[in-house]
């Protein structure tokens, strides 16, 4: 198991260039069981999760290829099982997209339950009802077995706004027979890349970026070419970095567009940058305090769905907070397990306080120490917000379990060597 021993203080300082998308990228692949016919997909990003995703679908009978940097041929003639590896499913959250896909091309599939992150209960009935809805039939047992004698259009209210759900509802309803509406429907960036990734292989997708679809259903989708865009939490995270850091840092090709209410938050918290072209420029010596609300009250920052700040990006806000002069509340509704890394923060001088499971107060800032015994990433947010902390320390910091951090960010450690941070990761026999 891999460490990163990581000195602080160090100002962040150069250019990187942001990875593809992994929400994209991971949809993008289960989307080309659509189509038999070939597709190529470009600013893939090198994580876990992908390469995890891309051993399911060879094990399905998908022709996966590597053919440069950053891009794969996919190829989807033929599909030997209906089956999903059970090894494999358990270790990303992302498998059960494969449902809706699957589903539309085969009429059948089995399922085990979805792995990933440890943040809570993350719930798939409205996976189940929305695809029952489409005329699914559904049974629990040890997996989920998904099967339909044809798939139909329907007018269909999601009871949440779950982004997974909302992709494995798009994908399904691409072949369903007659129209299909989504109404509460996630619209992130990376729902946006997969509609528009499926409308250039001949889908018919309407209201992209809205939360409601209206998708005419296609006796078939053609190949096609693709190129993922820019991951909005990377970016969000190298942001930080810079400011705790009181660096100056360019991120290429990093998107802005989709940076608006991110922007916004962290502007609560002192943190500023500029944008030229596609560029993002974190400029050096941030202010970093905390802006009150009105009658100088504590501010909350909040998770909400898009475009509302991403609940991704919170734990990354949170050690910002640490940083800035202030007292600021965090509150996660969703996740109950989202901030069980703070305990290592106050290890390392944080003044912090975990309310509950779901809200953690922060007062700022705190001259943070490096610890060298206690600090292991727990999931991928919280293991790039722990990287984070560790930057900004005083001392010399060792994280373990980084295989947690790498599942989402692609080569974290040779990006940051790049920007000057005294970074080694060691291997532990």
């Amino acid at each position: 198991m891999d460490r990163f021993i990581i000195q602080g203080g160090v100002p962040l300082n150069g250019t990187i260039t942001a990875s593809g998308n992994k929400n994209a990228a991971l949809k993008l692949l289960a989307a080309c069981i659509l189509t038999d016919e070939p597709v190529i997909l470009h600013n893939i990003p090198d994580i876990a999760d992908v390469r995890t995703m891309i051993d399911i679908l060879r094990l399905l009978g998908v022709s996966v290829e590597n053919v440069g940097a950053g891009s794969w041929r996919i190829h989807a003639q033929e599909i030997t099982t209906h089956v999903v590896d059970r090894r494999l499913a358990s270790a990303i959250r992302a498998s059960i997209v494969l449902a809706g896909p699957l589903l539309a091309r085969l009429g059948q599939l089995e399922l085990p339950p979805p792995g990933g992150d440890v943040i809570g209960r993350r719930r798939v009935d409205t996976h189940v009802l929305a695809l029952k809805e489409l005329g699914a039939e559904f049974e629990l047992g040890e997996c989920f077995v998904f099967r339909t004698r044809g798939l139909k259009g329907a007018d269909i209210l999601l009871d949440e706004a779950s982004v997974t759900a909302t992709e494995n509802t798009i994908m399904a309803a691409c072949l369903a027979k007659g129209t299909t509406i989504i109404r509460n429907a996630a619209s992130e960036p990376h729902v946006q890349d997969l509609c528009h990734f499926l409308n250039s292989l001949g889908a018919q997708i309407e209201g992209i970026g809205s939360n409601v679809l209206t998708i005419q259903g296609v006796d078939r989708l053609h190949g096609g070419e693709f190129r993922v865009g820019a991951d909005f939490i990377e970016v969000g995270s190298f942001i930080g970095a810079a400011a705790v850091t009181h660096g100056r840092v360019r991120i290429k090709d990093a998107s802005p567009e989709h940076l608006s209410m991110i922007r916004l938050v962290f502007n609560r918290l002192g943190v500023h940058w500029e944008v030229e072209g596609n560029d993002v420029i974190v400029p050096e010596h941030q202010p970093l305090k905390v802006v009150s609300d009105l009658g100088d009250m504590i501010p909350e920052i909040k998770a909400q769905p898009w475009p509302a700040f991403p609940s991704d990006l919170l734990s990354i806000a949170l050690v910002i907070a640490t940083q800035a002069e202030g007292t600021v509340l965090f509150h996660e509704w969703m996740y109950e397990n989202r901030f069980f890394f703070v305990d290592k923060l106050i290890y390392m001088g944080a003044r912090a306080v975990l309310c509950d499971p779901h809200r953690c107060l922060i007062q700022g800032p705190s001259k943070l120490h490096g610890e060298m015994e206690r600090i292991s990433s727990p999931d991928i947010r919280a293991g790039m917000a722990l990287l984070l902390a560790a930057l900004c320390a005083e001392g010399t910091t060792v994280i373990r379990n980084v295989a947690q951090i790498d599942r989402g960010y692609e080569n974290v450690d040779g990006k940051l060597r790049s920007l000057g941070a005294h970074i080694e990761r060691v291997s532990d026999e």
